[in-house]
């Protein structure tokens, strides 16, 4: 049912939900709705072009009764000049709904992710990890909004909170790839993170491991493999005597678990973690003893071959003892690689105590000792898969009783 009736705010206190509508009887097409639940809404029905029209103006909580009333005599003004007043709320739909997309948690999974998918697919879903973690503060801002001055203090904090510099401009680096990626696809207009420098760091000084230091990371990885060992032991003693099914033993092997030899061949090859999690046996030739690190698993994209010394030789060989139809060198699972060996080398370097060592150090240490040994730069350049000799020129910096015995063979 509908009534007739001045709209005002006591007209509409009155409104009850059985009478649906009260149409004003002072401006045409100007009418108040109620639902059943008592919400109150405002219209403004017009002609346009011989057809009936509708136009919102509001709902009870966005305006009192005058101010609709107003607004209705505004767009009745409106609509005798001939004003397309819909066009505003088209085009208010229509940024809004552009503007839906461009929140960064959203722009991220429904746009930036696909497109890193079809790039890389093995990085892809790391790159949408770490965006999300490292930056969720900002998951629920515009991408257009995003300030200079935000990711300043974002990034001065993650300082005081211990973070590496080199680690912010990693993660500030991939932040801006993203945006950028929005501006080449016409998403966003521009962005100004270009604006937030690099924290500068010193490239040239880098970790590897002392003499005593690495005697020590040997000797905690025989101790932890040992303990493995016995600990396989001890617990099929438990279970024979209880009639149990016994595990494999692990005695007669070389290696207990992955750890120890994932270690080894970083220390002998200078592969990186992804590289050497995913090799697989097929680009390991032991006859002529190299592997191969594919342009798929490769930082560079550019495939390398690195030769094997004894000790790398060894490793693999005694992997192999124990292998049996496996496609990855290292298996979590038949067919899946390990995704990572952080508890592990974790608790290796604390029973070493050795600190301030991460595992990408293992490839430091690698091409360290090949510098100190007197191995040419460029060849150590191609071992390790540097796109560039800048890269490697780090290496250049050695220990400083390296060279002490240098200047005192003209001494």
């Amino acid at each position: 049912m509908a009534i007739k009736q001045k709209i005002t705010i006591s007209s509409i206190k009155s409104l009850t939900p059985d009478v649906e509508r009260i149409n004003d009887s002072e401006i045409p097409g100007f009418h108040a709705r109620i639902s059943k639940t008592g919400r109150i809404t405002y219209y403004f029905y017009y002609r346009l072009n011989g057809q009936q029209a509708n136009f919102k103006l509001g709902t009870g909580n966005e305006l009192t009764a005058v101010q609709a009333r107003d607004l209705a005599k505004q767009k009745a003004a409106d609509v005798t000049k001939g004003v397309d007043i819909q066009a505003g709320k088209k085009q208010a739909k229509e940024e809004a709904k552009r503007r839906y997309h461009l929140r960064l948690d959203r722009y991220i999974s429904e746009n930036y992710l696909p497109f890193l998918e079809s790039r890389n697919p093995k990085t892809a879903n790391k790159i949408y990890r770490e965006l999300n973690s490292s930056f969720k503060e900002f998951m629920d801002f515009d991408i257009d909004k995003i300030t200079p001055f935000q990711i300043e203090k974002w990034r001065n904090r993650k300082l005081k909170e211990g973070l590496s510099p080199t680690t912010i401009n990693y993660y500030l680096n991939t932040l801006k790839g993203a945006l950028s990626r929005a501006v080449d696809w016409g998403v966003i207009e521009k962005h100004d993170l270009n604006k937030v420098k690099a924290i500068k760091k010193d490239n040239t000084v880098v970790r590897y491991l002392s003499i005593q230091e690495e005697a020590r990371l040997r000797k905690a990885l025989r101790d932890r493999d040992e303990e493995i060992k016995q600990g396989r032991e001890s617990a099929n003693q438990f279970r024979e005597a209880r009639g149990y099914e016994l595990m494999p033993s692990l005695t007669a092997l070389r290696f207990a678990d992955h750890v120890e030899p994932i270690v080894l061949l970083v220390m002998n090859t200078g592969m990186r973690k992804g590289e050497i999690l995913s090799l697989e046996w097929e680009q390991v030739d032991l006859l002529n003893r190299n592997l191969t690190v594919t342009s798929e698993n490769s930082k560079s994209k550019k495939s390398r071959h690195i030769p094997l010394n004894g000790e790398a030789f060894e490793t693999l060989s005694e992997i192999l003892k124990s292998t049996k139809n496996k496609k990855f060198v290292f298996e979590s699972e038949p067919g899946i690689p390990f995704k990572d060996i952080k508890k592990g080398f974790s608790a290796i370097l604390k029973d070493a105590e050795i600190e301030g060592f991460r595992f990408h150090d293992l490839r430091h240490h690698f091409a360290s000792k090949l510098v100190m040994a007197g191995v040419d730069l460029n060849t150590v350049r191609e071992l390790l898969g540097h796109s560039d000799l800048k890269m490697t020129l780090r290496y250049a910096h050695l220990a400083p009783e390296h060279k002490a015995a240098a200047v005192n063979l003209i001494g």
